[in-house]
């Protein structure tokens, strides 16, 4: 039996010399790769998990792998508590929840949870709501009250849950207990929360009424944000310490403050530029025209030269949305659309056919120049 078997250096596809982080980590790989649940009714992959597993049991042994690399299996099969049958060591002492835990997400309840503190400080959760803006508010900045809910240390027990605080006898303070299953591979160990003392590894003999022994409360809070000058659509503003109070003495989450900004009459945003449309009439885009035009701060004017056509955008410096570094501002984008007007009555039409007797070839240099590469065909 123990010549069949192949070498388990090979089997886990590391030198002779490989570290113990090495091994396990080449174990970790080929666990996930060829285990049950991820190859299921797959007799081969069960197989070579079982070779992995029962590998990986002689190798993160160092009494095992001193008398394997001396005797080969027969130092392992022929010595007393020898994994030379199943998972090769998945019986007693051999912690699945351990091993596995990291690879699948808890699917064992383990994940190394026995060798953490129930009683060490813990962050709190952060809490996440949400402010809608005007347009100019986004642009200019001001300050918005919030009002939400979040976790506090409770005042009266100031947060230690109540009086008479004594190590649960059920856990002997670790919050967790270990439960063994027995399964078709063997007998498999996992970590789960001590349902005694509900994770904490104490238990308080006199309960606070006020927050029935959990050390914390709900409380509304109304806070107010300073919302920066430029900020956009989608952007957060996180707040230090605002969230949820933290366990044990653990520093409180963070309050995150989504933005939402509502759209404008005339305006839209392309980072810190302000883009524009603008109507003007065919006499002002023909002769030239000072026009007004909309900006943040009000009304603005803007300089249209003679000839101009339909969709030039012109640039108005500095007219567009605070930085938020507070490094200027962007530009603000006018783009022109001549309209063409509507409903002309007698004298209107004459006068505009007689403006069209009046214009030569060179007034239409764009209508010229297609008509001429249109007669080319």
């Amino acid at each position: 039996m123990a010549d069949q078997k192949r070498d388990c250096y090979e089997v886990l596809g590391v030198s002779k010399g490989a570290s113990d982080s090495e091994i396990k980590k080449a174990f970790y790989k080929l666990a996930k790769k060829y285990h049950p649940d991820a190859n299921p009714g797959d007799k081969e992959a069960e197989a070579s998990f079982k070779e992995v597993n029962e590998a990986y049991s002689v190798l993160s042994d160092a009494d095992k792998r001193a008398r394997y690399d001396q005797f080969g299996w027969a130092g392992i099969d022929g010595a007393p508590g020898g994994g030379g049958s199943g998972f090769g060591g998945f019986g007693e002492g051999f912690d699945v929840g351990d091993i596995f835990g990291d690879l699948f997400g808890g699917m064992f309840g383990g994940g190394g949870g026995s060798r953490r503190n129930p009683n060490a400080p813990r962050r709190g959760d952060d809490i996440g709501v949400r402010v809608t803006l005007t347009f100019e508010e986004a642009a200019f900045g001001c300050k918005k009250e919030i009002s939400y809910g979040r976790i506090e240390s409770c005042p009266t027990c100031s947060g230690n849950g109540g009086t008479g605080s004594e190590t649960c006898t059920r856990c002997g303070g670790r919050g967790q207990v270990t439960v063994q299953q027995r399964t078709p591979f063997g007998y498999m160990q996992s970590t789960q929360p001590c349902d005694a003392c509900k994770g904490k590894g104490k238990i308080i003999k006199n309960p606070c009424k006020d927050c029935r022994g959990s050390g914390q409360v709900r409380k509304s809070k109304l806070i107010e944000v300073n919302i920066p000058a430029g900020i956009d659509n989608g952007q957060r503003i996180s707040l230090r310490g605002q969230g949820n109070a933290g366990a044990n003495g653990g520093p409180a989450g963070d309050l995150l403050v989504s933005v939402s900004v509502r759209g404008h009459e005339f305006f839209t945003r392309d980072g810190f530029d302000l883009l524009c449309d603008m109507p003007i009439t065919f006499v002002e885009a023909a002769l030239g025209a000072k026009i007004t035009i909309p900006t943040l701060e009000g009304q603005g004017e803007l300089t249209i030269p003679e000839g101009t056509q339909s969709g030039t955008t012109f640039c108005v410096r500095g007219k567009g949305i605070q930085q938020l570094n507070g490094k200027g501002r962007g530009d603000l984008l006018v783009t022109v659309e001549i309209e063409v007007p509507k409903g002309l009555g007698k004298k209107q039409k004459e006068a505009l056919e007689k403006f069209g007797e009046l214009c030569e070839d060179k007034h239409h240099s764009k209508r010229s120049s297609y008509f001429a590469k249109f007669k080319k065909k």
